[in-house]
């Protein structure tokens, strides 16, 4: 026997220290309903849970934005509603100023009305706004003009045909998807043109004379090339026929005249840009057309405003009228689209989040029954390693009955 070490003792210290650790992590999972409490529970599992906690936070937070996207979709649809409902009423007042039963009085009468709808309709779109910003004034959609210029190539007819080349690039539209050429200094009364644009059509119309443009006889002055190519050098070549005759004269100059007002393209920086998802470029574009009365073509930007003061400028009022009435039922049919795929974004964001919850839950979350379970034996073995921890340190004490 010795009584220096005690192994017994110190080996029930030992399971008693690592029963009540147990136990204590076990009180801890049990207090915060979390497997995970640190980066020592579980060090895998804490990146993947705070990965997955980031995508939850921000999935809800995309659906709080498509709320919101909605409710800016909704103001605006709120002063198209009442644009709409002006119109109609200048759409009726100009009916019946179409009708020759109504004297000069009478139409300025009915002027007059229709010039207060026409400020009106102004008002709405200057003042609509949602936090802010401005929504129906055209302000949430640029348009930018396409590269243009004036291009100048002389030729010779020496066999009949002329080539005209130039590295100038030509931009297309995105709206209009027009390019505009014009041909000047071209003698004779007929000519063949052909061009290599990629994805491009040509047509040419009122020119003196006859002009076959593929084998199709059309006439005309201007060149329109128009389809969907991208940005690039355009060459054409052009034959001069003159009544079935080849005409050979040399020094002959072509110019090519691209106006550049044709094409315009939507500058798409000032959209509205509702950020519907929880990662980068995950986002939607919400432009609202210009919905004053210079939008809607009632009201030139001089100034001049729909005029009703006679039957015939009346009786075109309404063609002008349906026009805007179409304008303003197209936006407003845009922004529906908008606002339900935004609907079924939310509904998306919200079913994403709930699942990418419960994966986060069994990753890190307890499970209270099994943790009560272990909790239990840490504690029953804690007590027991203190009764035996009581024993061996009785042992010693027989020492002393061999001393007596």
């Amino acid at each position: 026997m010795i009584i220096n070490h005690n192994m017994n003792a110190m080996n029930a210290h030992r399971n008693m220290a690592a029963n009540t650790a147990a136990s204590a992590k076990s009180m801890e999972k049990l207090s915060s309903g979390l497997r995970i409490n640190r980066a020592g529970d579980d060090a895998a599992g804490l990146a993947i849970s705070e990965k997955m906690r980031g995508q939850i936070r921000g999935l809800d937070q995309a659906s709080r934005n498509g709320q919101d996207s909605i409710s800016l979709i909704q103001t605006a649809e709120g002063g198209l509603n009442e644009t709409h409902s002006i119109l109609q009423r200048m759409r009726e007042l100009s009916v019946q100023s179409s009708n020759d039963t109504n004297t000069t009085t009478d139409r300025t009468a009915i002027q007059s009305e229709v010039n207060q709808l026409t400020s009106e309709i102004n008002r709405i779109a200057n003042t609509t706004e949602f936090n802010t910003k401005k929504l129906l004034n055209g302000d949430l959609v640029g348009v930018q003009g396409a590269q243009g210029g004036t291009l100048t190539t002389a030729g010779t007819f020496g066999n009949g045909n002329v080539a005209i080349s130039t590295a100038t690039n030509f931009s297309t539209a995105v709206n209009t998807d027009v390019i505009r050429v014009n041909v000047v200094n071209v003698s004779g009364s007929a000519y063949v043109t052909n061009g290599n644009l990629s994805n491009m059509t040509l047509s040419i119309t009122t020119v003196l004379g006859n002009i076959v443009t593929n084998g199709i006889l059309i006439s005309g002055n201007n060149i329109v090339i128009s389809g969907g190519g991208s940005d690039g050098a355009a060459s054409y070549d052009l034959t001069l026929q003159i009544q079935n005759a080849v005409a050979i004269n040399s020094g002959d100059t072509i110019t090519l005249n691209v106006q550049k007002q044709q094409a315009a393209q939507t500058d798409s920086s000032k959209q509205i840009r509702a950020q519907i998802g929880a990662n980068d470029g995950q986002e939607l574009g919400i432009g609202i057309n210009r919905m004053d009365s210079v939008g809607l073509g009632i009201q030139t930007t001089g100034g001049a405003a729909l005029d009703v003061t006679s039957q015939s400028k009346a009786s075109g009022a309404i063609s002008l009228i349906n026009s805007a009435i179409e304008k303003v039922s197209s936006e407003r049919s845009k922004l529906g689209a908008f606002q339900n795929r935004l609907e079924h974004t939310i509904n998306n964001l919200n079913t994403s989040s709930e699942n990418l919850q419960a994966s986060e839950s069994r990753v890190r979350d307890v499970d209270m029954a099994k943790e009560m379970t272990n909790y239990s034996k840490n504690n029953i073995l804690t007590q027991a390693a203190q009764a035996m921890l009581a024993q061996a340190k009785s042992a010693p004490e027989a020492v002393l009955q061999l001393l007596r």
